[in-house]
């Protein structure tokens, strides 16, 4: 079976963000004072072939624990649809 993972990496909370901070900083002497807490991460679209759902799952998880995310910098997560 075909899989489409949709995945969102994104920094940890307890650690600075200065991309997110440039750019909230930026949007706020822009005039969007509203803005605040920007964080900035990466998302990444792929398809897998796999023999079921349980395993793209586990697959999916190894390559962002191994290579798609940096554990000790980030936290990720993802959506799976079958094709």
């Amino acid at each position: 079976m075909k899989f489409q993972a949709e995945i969102d990496v994104m920094p940890l909370k307890a650690l600075l963000d200065p991309q997110g901070k440039l750019v909230t900083s930026t949007l706020q002497n822009m005039g969007y004072k509203g803005v605040d807490n920007v964080r900035i991460g990466k998302h990444i679209s792929l398809e897998i072939e796999a023999k079921n759902e349980k395993q793209a799952l586990q697959l999916i998880d190894e390559a962002c624990k191994k290579i798609l995310s940096n554990p000790i910098m980030e936290s990720y997560e993802f959506k799976l649809k079958a094709l």
